[in-house]
């Protein structure tokens, strides 16, 4: 396991839980913003994941609102590539995209800006748990003639993944760490 690996998942394993009715929620930098981030974290991050992707094979990252901006800053300066965020309002430019977008415990839209047709992108998101925004940001990015290469999520729990994987087979989608909750602690699923 590499040291960056281990700092990911000593930083999840500390984080603090709170209980949403009867769900237990864990609560992390990458994942809320809150609590404070350390930056050895997202420089952890950044490492893991400019080493799981091609980068000759990508033309743009693209992060999603709110955590895409501190997770997809430091990997476009990493990689030299230009990044785009998908983003929770409209700006009205030419070619916008909109993308209806429903997850487990939200519905809304969000805006896809900047994309050409026929660009590789690159998606890092911050967790994937239904699957839902992902789901509909590929369209987006679809719609707006670019393609999807790959997707990488820091953290995976639930279900979400495996149908992402089927329902994408030509993306290479993956997780960073996969975790579940058992009562208020977190559990990494993954040895490495």
């Amino acid at each position: 396991m590499t040291d960056a690996m281990k700092e990911l998942r000593a930083s999840l394993l500390a984080a603090p839980v709170i209980w949403k009715g009867d769900y237990p929620y864990f609560i992390h930098p990458i994942t809320d913003g809150v609590p404070r981030m350390d930056p050895e974290v997202l420089n952890a991050i950044t490492k893991l994941v400019v080493d799981r992707v091609n980068w000759s094979e990508i033309d743009v990252i693209l992060g999603i609102e709110a955590m895409g901006l501190p997770l997809t800053a430091p990997l476009s300066m990493a990689t030299g590539l230009p990044l785009i965020i998908a983003r929770k309002r409209s700006y009205g430019l030419e070619g916008e995209v909109e993308i209806d977008q429903s997850t487990g415990y939200s519905r809304g839209a969000m805006y896809l800006n900047d994309l050409k047709k026929g660009e590789r992108i690159a998606i890092l998101d911050d967790v994937l748990s239904t699957g839902g925004t992902l789901e509909a940001v590929i369209e987006g990015v679809r719609r707006a003639g670019a393609q999807v290469s790959d997707v990488i999520t820091v953290v995976e729990k639930g279900g979400g993944m495996k149908r992402l994987q089927g329902n994408y087979p030509e993306i290479r989608i993956q997780s960073l760490v996969r975790l579940e909750m058992d009562g208020a602690k977190v559990v990494l699923l993954d040895d490495d």
